[in-house]
């Protein structure tokens, strides 16, 4: 991808440019997930013929299945024919139908929004009002990035408001890596919790039998560890950065555009819309469908309060859905492998070969085993929603043969797909992030270094507690 091309595909947030620049990023992808994933159905398939089949006993507690711990049966081979490699394909995108429509109603509405201008004139008016003080600067833009991270209002986007952080960079005489950490940084520091993310967050947890959005208590003060860390390190390379001798100050140019009292009012609309849910789903065990309905009062009031026409608000919405297909539909195609496995009844002896490697660890050490190997999962595939489709199924009844609470299983696969985003190779919005702001990316994994190493100390720590004090609801 040339420079020109970069530009004009970053000129306009939540824009065409921005997915051409998304869709290209991925090109760099060594192979493409579903590509990988359908390797692995097939694999999954050819295991059924060949490895031993058995069940674990299991009870249902409150409509949750759990497994009996040391309960599993053998019992005759169960090999999968050919032709139901697509049956569980299509069997997939069923089961995953709530999720997939959540997902994809999530990029329609975010998509409206976006087109206001809410998000972009609010940032800009929030990091420009301090702009006179670069170390408060830094805090808040990394602090509201990461607000909208853990929300899941900016994840793959994040590409779009890259530029902001440049530019603020640029008007303090700093490097374009700390520009570009501000934004990328402060958004992953707020992604690797979660805590109202439906894609992740909310996926993983009704995987795994759990509440929607349960456990956020510890979850918050987690992202305010991550939060707390990651300002800290961007200040610590500021003033490094100053000591060099290398920083320049140079004039900062007046935004284009204000902010007005309509942007406010739809930035008010998605705030309280997001609180309603978080009640309903805390107190009234809202799922998927109170949250697909959510977004749909988001995005009519949005684009009424924004002056959108009827088909301009469809068009938009549509658009958004589309820019999430790629990782809507993967959650199925994940959910496939599941059932492949549990047809052949392979499942449940994988769990138990994986318990018996990691039971003469305590729980702690086996919980963080867990959190590895989901991090090295995620190099392989590198979206969040396809890794939790295929590990959540088998680490949530894993937790259950060593003791583990489900809500500390799911943590450790979340914090393992967070911690490896910033500096995964395979991952087309990095590597979008870094051609946007011309940073290679052996100098961004120096430049990061640090970070990763305190962000791994976090997320050692955060399971280690969550382990002793058994989180829960269970």
């Amino acid at each position: 991808m040339n420079d020109q091309k970069l530009a004009k595909a970053k000129a306009e947030p939540g824009s065409i440019g921005d997915n051409r620049l998304l869709a290209a990023s991925t090109q760099r992808d060594p192979i493409n997930p579903y590509v990988l994933l359908f390797f692995m159905l097939i694999a999954a398939a050819v295991a059924t013929w060949v490895a031993p089949a058995g069940e674990f006993t299991r009870t249902v507690t409150n409509g949750v299945s759990f497994v009996v711990p040391n309960s599993l049966k053998w019992m005759p081979q169960r090999g999968v024919l050919p032709g139901f490699v697509f049956v569980a394909l299509a069997q997939g995108m069923i089961k995953s139908a709530p999720i997939i429509f959540l997902i994809l109603f999530t990029g329609g509405a975010l998509a409206v929004v976006e087109s206001t201008g809410a998000i972009r004139y609010t940032l800009n008016a929030i990091v420009r009002r301090d702009a006179s003080s670069e170390l408060t600067t830094i805090v808040i833009v990394c602090a509201v990035f990461s607000v909208l991270g853990t929300l899941g209002v900016v994840n793959n986007s994040v590409v779009a408001f890259v530029p902001i952080g440049l530019l603020l960079a640029e008007s303090m005489g700093l490097s374009r890596e700390i520009g570009a950490g501000m934004i990328y940084l402060g958004t992953y520091s707020g992604f690797n919790t979660a805590i109202l993310n439906p894609v992740t967050t909310g996926l993983s947890q009704r995987l795994a039998g759990l509440p929607m959005f349960s456990g956020m208590s510890f979850r918050a003060v987690v992202y305010l560890v991550f939060v707390l860390a990651t300002a800290v390190f961007l200040i610590a390379r500021t003033r490094a950065y100053r000591l060099s001798g290398e920083a320049r100050v140079r004039a900062c140019p007046a935004p284009s555009q204000r902010l007005n009292a309509r942007h406010l009012a739809i930035v008010g609309i998605l705030l309280v819309c997001l609180s309603v849910f978080v009640y309903g789903a805390s107190s009234r065990h809202w799922a998927e469908t109170e949250m697909i309905a959510t977004f749909l009062v988001v995005t009519i009031a949005s684009g009424i309060v924004g002056g959108i026409a009827p088909s301009k608000l469809a068009d938009t919405f549509l658009s958004g859905c589309a820019r999430l297909i790629h990782g809507a539909l993967i959650v199925g195609a994940a959910q496939s492998i599941s059932i492949v496995l549990s047809s052949g009844n392979i499942l449940d002896p994988i769990i138990n070969m994986l318990a018996g490697i990691l039971a003469p660890l305590s729980p702690t050490l086996a919980a963080i085993g867990m959190f590895l190997s989901a991090a090295l999962m995620h190099v392989g595939i590198s979206s969040g929603s396809g890794e939790s489709a295929v590990l959540v199924p088998i680490y949530a009844p894993l937790g259950d043969t060593l003791h583990l609470t489900r809500q500390v299983s799911v943590q450790a696969v979340l914090l393992g797909e967070g911690f490896v985003n910033c500096f995964n190779p395979t991952s087309g919005v990095l590597m979008a992030v870094l051609a946007t702001s011309g940073i290679p990316y052996s100098r961004w994994v120096r430049f990061v270094a640090p970070l990763l190493l305190m962000w791994f100390v976090i997320c050692v720590v955060a399971i280690a507690i969550g382990v002793a004090i058994h989180w829960g609801p269970f």
